[in-house]
C-alpha cells in the first residue's frame, strides 16, 4: 500500500469554527456544553454543544459570494453549510487539484438533513433534500468535484469509517487524495430519541469517572484531506499506518459485554501498522460516558494489552457528535500528536470502569510518535484507525 498522509483538517464545534481555536479551548479546558432551553429542539431545558447559528451564517454569507455569487443562502440548509465551510477551511491554500479524476469526496453523516423532518424547515426545500445521497451531492456539487461523492453512514463510527475508507482507497491507488468530512445536526426528533433510551445526562457528560450519568449531545463538522504526496500541507507530516473494523453482534443499542471485538479491531490495527503497545502515545477513545460503552472500552483497551497507554475522551468538552465524531476527535488527536501533548479528559475525577485504565486527568506533555483512535456505535460496530509522526 502506498503511504497516506494528512495534509490539512478543519474542525467546527461550539468551541469554534477552525481547528486552532478548538485546540485552543481544549488546551485552556473551556466546555461547549451548555444547558439549551430552545423549544424547537426539546421542550425542556437540556444541556447540548451547539453551532453559533448567527456566525455560521455570516461566515457562509461571505464563502458564498466567493464561490457562487448568484445563489442565495437559503437555497443551503444549515447541515449542508457546515460542510461547506468546514471542507473551504480544510482545502484552502493546498496546491491540490479537487476537480481531478484522481481526487475523492467522502460525506459521512448519521442523520443528514434530519431538521427537514420538522414541517417548519421541510417546507423550504424539495422533499429529496432529507436523502443522505442529495446532501452530498448538494456539497459536491458546490465545489465542483468530477468524482461522484461517496457516503459513510455507519452509525457513531461514520467518521472513522470514513478516514478508513479514503485510507484504503488512496493506499490502493485508485485515488491520489482525498477530501474526507463528516457532519451531523441536533433537532428534536435526534434529542427525543435518545432521550427516549433514558441515556441522556442532565449536565455535562463525565467520561470513564465513576460518577457519570449518561452523554452529553452536540453537533459539528469536522473535514481532512488525505493525500499520498508527501509534504503537501502541513511542515509535521502524519500518516495513517492501519486500520479495522468489527462487529459484536450483540444488541442494536447495547454494546458488547467483553469488549471483545473492538479489542479484536485494536489488534488487528496495531497488526497492519507494525507497532507494539509501547509504540502509542495515547488512545483517543470514544468515552460516551453511558455506562456499558465506557465499561466495554476499558476491557477492549485491556484486552488488547494497552493497559500502561494513556486514554482520554474528547466529548466532556463538545458532546456526542454522531457522524462527525470520528473525523473530529481524529483531528483533534492528530493535531495532539504533533503537539505532543495529552489532554485531558473534562469531566474525570476518579476511575468507573472495570478495568485499571490510565484516564488522562490533565493536560501532559509526551514525546510520542503514534496515537490510536477507536469508535463503536448502535448495531455493535467497532472501529479503530492509527496515525503516526514521521520523524524529522
Amino acid at each position: 500500500m502506498r503511504p497516506v498522509y494528512i495534509a490539512s483538517d478543519n474542525i467546527i464545534t461550539s468551541l469554534g469554527t477552525t481547528t486552532l481555536a478548538n485546540m485552543d479551548a481544549l488546551k485552556i479546558g473551556r466546555i461547549g456544553i451548555r444547558m439549551t432551553s430552545d423549544s424547537h429542539l426539546y421542550p425542556s431545558p437540556v444541556p447540548l454543544s451547539l453551532v453559533d447559528t448567527d456566525l455560521l451564517e455570516e461566515l457562509f454569507q461571505s464563502l458564498l459570494k466567493e464561490y457562487h455569487p448568484r445563489s442565495s443562502s437559503a437555497d443551503f440548509t444549515r447541515l449542508e453549510k457546515l460542510f461547506i465551510l468546514s471542507i473551504h477551511e480544510a482545502i484552502i491554500g493546498l496546491p491540490l487539484d479537487y476537480r481531478d479524476q484522481k481526487t475523492l469526496f467522502i460525506l459521512s453523516t448519521t442523520k443528514g438533513n434530519i431538521d427537514l423532518l420538522e414541517e417548519e424547515n421541510g417546507a423550504l426545500f424539495p422533499p429529496q433534500r432529507i436523502y443522505l445521497w442529495e446532501l452530498a451531492r448538494i456539497v459536491d456539487n458546490f465545489f465542483g468535484f468530477s468524482t461522484p461523492p461517496v457516503v459513510i453512514s455507519n452509525a457513531c463510527i461514520s467518521g472513522v469509517i470514513a478516514l478508513i475508507t479514503a485510507y484504503r482507497y488512496l493506499g490502493s491507488g485508485l485515488y491520489d487524495q482525498a477530501v474526507v468530512c463528516g457532519g451531523d445536526i441536533l433537532s428534536e426528533f435526534v434529542i427525543s430519541g435518545f432521550q427516549s433510551f433514558q441515556s441522556l445526562s442532565p449536565s455535562p457528560c463525565r467520561p470513564f469517572d465513576a460518577q457519570r450519568d449518561g452523554l452529553s449531545l452536540g453537533e459539528g463538522v469536522g473535514t481532512m484531506v488525505l493525500t499520498t504526496s508527501a509534504g503537501t500541507g502541513t511542515a509535521h507530516s502524519v500518516t495513517i499506518k492501519g486500520a479495522a473494523t468489527t462487529n459484536d453482534a450483540n444488541h442494536i443499542s447495547g454494546p458488547s459485554r467483553t469488549g471483545e471485538e473492538l479489542g479484536m479491531a485494536i489488534r488487528n490495527t496495531m497488526k497492519e501498522a507494525k507497532i507494539l503497545p509501547g509504540d502509542i502515545g495515547f488512545i483517543n477513545a470514544h468515552g460516551t460516558a453511558t455506562r456499558f460503552n465506557d465499561e466495554m472500552e476499558s476491557k477492549a483497551i485491556a484486552s488488547a494489552g494497552l493497559l500502561e497507554v494513556p486514554v482520554n475522551s474528547f466529548k466532556g468538552f463538545w458532546g456526542h457528535t454522531m457522524g462527525a465524531a470520528g473525523l473530529i476527535e481524529s483531528v483533534a488527536s492528530v493535531q495532539a500528536l504533533r503537539e505532543e501533548l495529552l489532554i485531558k479528559t473534562a469531566g474525570f475525577e476518579s476511575l468507573g470502569v472495570p478495568e485499571p485504565i490510565r484516564v488522562t486527568a490533565c493536560n501532559e506533555k509526551k514525546a510520542m510518535k503514534s496515537c490510536l483512535k477507536s469508535a463503536s456505535g448502535f448495531g455493535g460496530c467497532n472501529a479503530s484507525i492509527l496515525f503516526e509522526k514521521e520523524q524529522p
